[in-house]
């Protein structure tokens, strides 16, 4: 395998994972705002769950956002930048 395929199969994997966190973090947030695990409905406790559920889901939304950008934040862009050995 030279390294122009081994760069294709970690842009791959990067994406695919980078997509399933996103399902991951937008998901928790909709299934805390809308007490699906069933928590006890006093004021601590929505508050907590909303709190957490607007983080996780602007977190998710920041991560969509450097997906659809390629920000990639562990240099693995400048492996494609590298010149032929």
């Amino acid at each position: 395998m030279n390294k122009l395929n081994g760069n294709r199969v970690l842009t791959i994997v990067k994406v695919f994972f980078g997509i399933f966190m996103i399902v991951v973090y937008l998901g928790m947030a909709y299934l805390l705002a809308v007490n699906y695990f069933g928590w006890a409905e006093t004021p601590t406790w929505n508050l907590g769950r909303y709190s957490m559920a607007a983080v996780l889901a602007l977190y998710g939304i920041y991560r969509c956002y450097r997906q659809v950008k390629g920000i990639d934040y562990y240099r693995l862009n400048d492996l494609n930048d590298d010149d032929e050995d």
